[in-house]
């Protein structure tokens, strides 16, 4: 959910959250619970179903031909918010960091399930979704994950 400045839902999205399940340990494939903020936004302007590796752009744009050549591949798409946690301990620094463990909010391919966890520690939305949620945030923006 975006919520305005007093409280009140702005919008409501349907997410997908690890397969593995909650967890803030580095390299167990879980969402990470808790505060955090968004510590950058990549992607402005780029086409829907852009493919992301390692943060940029690869040149490709998801196609069902594209994943069928890359079954395997962990599809981050259109937009990004790159999460940072704000709990020392929990989320922040140590065997613990979210943002050491490339945790985002991104764009995900429309063949998949939203709604059920399936991701591989990251926050997957529609990709017109994500669009609006990245042009409504800004970098700091508070994000809980509970």
């Amino acid at each position: 959910m975006l919520f305005d400045n007093f409280g009140g839902v702005k919008a409501k999205y349907s997410i997908s959250t690890a397969a593995n399940g909650a967890g803030c340990e580095k390299n167990s494939g879980c969402t990470p619970l808790g505060e955090h903020i968004i510590r950058a936004k990549i992607g402005a302007g780029a086409p829907a179903n852009t493919v992301f590796v390692g943060r940029r752009p690869t040149g490709e744009i998801c196609t069902p031909e594209l994943m069928a050549q890359f079954p395997d591949r962990d599809w981050i798409l259109t937009r990004i918010l790159w999460l940072s946690g704000t709990e020392l301990g929990k989320n922040r620094l140590g065997n613990v960091d979210t943002m050491q463990r490339y945790i985002y909010i991104h764009g995900t391919p429309e063949s998949e399930p939203m709604g059920e966890p399936c991701s591989h520690g990251c926050v997957r939305m529609r990709n017109a979704d994500i669009v609006r949620l990245f042009d409504a945030v800004d970098v700091g923006t508070r994000v809980v994950i509970y």
